[in-house]
């Protein structure tokens, strides 16, 4: 049985197949990063983001590589008030999660999961934390 151990990121990253892909990857980045996806091309390759340490200050931002990839998928987020989950799809245009400790998730404990499924696309579904007026994290931004 081959084990996988997760690299810590504590600042903005250029994710790459050979030293985070399907071993996962731990932001402990309380002051935000940016982490760039390697360009999507089929690969099957996933990538497990966990957020290790609360967001609390700038955003810790995932973002696809280029201008033609995009991501294609559902986070759910449990909202802080009630017991109430929201699902937060994708749009055709969707590159970017951007997480910032609050409203978009970003919590300790969250996770994301992306994985390269065909040339300029990238599936995603997660979970998240996310408190007050919770928003969608996804945006086209690249």
């Amino acid at each position: 049985m081959v084990t996988y151990t997760p690299t810590a990121i504590t600042a903005s990253t250029t994710l790459k197949n050979s030293r985070h892909g399907d071993g996962g990857a731990v932001v402990n980045a309380a002051a935000g990063c940016t982490l760039t996806l390697p360009a999507a091309s089929g690969s099957g390759t996933k990538f497990t983001i966990y957020i290790g340490t609360t967001v609390t200050s700038n955003n810790v931002i995932i973002q696809v590589a280029n201008a033609s990839d995009v991501m294609a998928g559902v986070l759910v987020g449990a909202a802080d008030g009630g017991d109430t989950v929201n699902g937060w799809e994708t749009a055709a245009t969707s590159d970017t999660i951007t997480l910032n400790g609050s409203t978009k998730g970003g919590i300790k404990g969250d996770y994301i999961e992306l994985r390269d499924v065909a040339t300029n696309l990238w599936r995603v579904d997660g979970t998240l934390s996310q408190t007050g007026t919770e928003v969608t994290p996804f945006s086209a931004a690249v």
